[in-house]
């Protein structure tokens, strides 16, 4: 179904049509399942997750949502990405206190298409995120569209209503800037760890 089927969908979710869901999760389910295997495929530890539960946890999850009203495709894979997001947060801390002091689930900080070559836990990278949006609310978010959402630079400029000039500049400087951030994580210990 094109964009302008899933946005209509979409429109009519936000103004209460819980069948507009139902009729939405079959057109959208494999580019959510996509989103999923990419955050799966990045950790460097073994899953425990599937992408499929991870997708009906997102889903569950989107059901909950009140009151959001939606834009377009973009903008639904965005909050969907935060989620999944939020879900594999929840399952590294869950496997922390279940392993007392064990490792965190690892993902890869990278450009979207490139090799992986720096890993950082999903924890130390959610606090450094967090840390971005307090500097930079822009610069954050579209990380999180391109990192987890996996939204190219057109689809989080459409998302984020925003040139694509912008997009790459923001990319380019919070990347550079999560990377030192994450660097310095690793070799100062931080208090509470």
């Amino acid at each position: 179904m094109p964009s302008a089927g899933v946005t209509e969908l979409l429109i009519d979710w936000s103004k209460g049509d819980r069948g507009a869901l139902d009729r939405l999760m079959p057109l959208v389910y494999e580019e959510l399942r996509g989103i999923a295997r990419r955050h799966l495929n990045l950790e460097a530890h073994p899953q425990t997750l599937q992408s499929t539960a991870l997708v009906h946890e997102a889903y569950l999850r989107l059901i909950d949502q009140n009151r959001v009203e939606w834009r377009d495709r973009a903008h639904f894979f965005a909050v969907s990405a935060r989620l999944i997001r939020r879900i594999l947060l929840d399952h590294a801390r869950a496997r922390l206190a279940d392993k007392r002091g064990g490792r965190a689930h690892r993902l890869t900080l990278t450009d979207v298409a490139a090799p992986a070559r720096h890993d950082v836990d999903i924890i130390a990278l959610d606090q450094s995120l967090e840390a971005l949006a307090q500097l930079d609310s822009a610069q954050a978010d579209v990380v999180e569209l391109r990192f987890f959402a996996g939204l190219t630079i057109a689809e989080t400029a459409e998302a984020l209503r925003i040139s694509t000039a912008t997009v790459e500049r923001d990319w380019i400087t919070a990347k550079a800037w999560l990377f030192d951030r994450l660097n310095q994580t690793d070799r100062v210990p931080q208090a509470g760890r």
